[in-house]
């Protein structure tokens, strides 16, 4: 079994209000196997023993799914390869003796709950402006009951992979959530269920968005290189027009 050994600086805080740091520390043989958070467990095990404060970070399903875990490493949101969230980032893309810079999420809208937690509570804010399908369906209905031209379910599929875990909020320099939000909105739009509530629920998420503090797109595409489910900035664009469309046509 190969193992490395590591440098880590990681941001401390206490709370919202109280200012945080870095703090160093040093993991001897750390097996490449495991994974990003496996890491920190151990970390974790060794303050314990040592009668310090464990380090607070979100996880859940650790598959790569619920979009619950997320920190910045070395200045990338998730870690340095693509496609991949933090729980599925192994130690073997580390080499032994290097140093890794792991904070929390960085935006205004995502208030550091302790060390590396965030509050990711505004994506979820905006979900509940519009980013579901109200009307009555009864029961489940077959899936070959409404046409959808394959073209058109793909890129539906493509934006429901969206795991709201907030790398494209942290990655942006102006902290935008409109690779999230575009995602939510291209979702439903592109299919006939969505339809009843088009204009509303564009009006309702953008407006929410920006209530909440997230700031403009200016085509960076940092989030686009950043998104572990490659959600393309294409439905920025699409979220965009539907904002529009549904301003002038009420």
């Amino acid at each position: 079994m190969k193992t490395i050994d590591l440098e880590l600086e990681i941001w401390r805080q206490k709370d919202t209000i109280t200012a945080g740091q870095f703090e160093n520390y040093t993991l001897k043989s750390i097996s490449t196997d495991m994974s990003f958070l496996e890491m920190l467990d151990v970390l974790n095990e060794k303050l314990t023993r040592e009668g310090k404060e464990p380090v607070a970070f979100d996880h859940d399903c650790r598959e790569g799914i619920c979009g619950t875990c997320g920190a910045v490493v070395n200045g990338i949101a998730h870690g340095p390869e693509p496609g991949t969230t933090l729980c599925q980032l192994h130690m073997r893309h580390f080499a032994s003796g290097d140093t890794l810079v792991i904070e929390p999420f960085r935006s205004r809208a995502f208030p550091v709950r302790k060390d590396l937690m965030v509050d990711r509570s505004a994506l979820d804010r905006i979900i509940q402006a519009g980013g579901y399908v109200s009307v009555n369906t009864g029961g489940t209905p077959d899936g070959n009951s409404t046409p959808i031209p394959s073209a058109t379910a793909e890129l539906a599929m493509d934006a429901a992979a969206c795991i709201g875990c907030g790398a494209c909020v942290a990655s942006c320099p102006n902290g935008a959530a409109m690779l999230f939000t575009g995602a939510k909105i291209s979702q439903l739009c592109l299919l006939p269920q969505g339809q009843p509530e088009r204009r509303e629920r564009a009006l309702a998420m953008v407006t929410t968005m920006d209530s909440e503090g997230f700031g403009n797109c200016t085509n960076e595409r940092e989030c686009e290189a950043v998104c572990p489910k490659g959600i393309s900035i294409s439905n920025i664009a699409r979220m965009n027009r539907e904002f529009v469309k549904a301003s002038f046509l009420g």
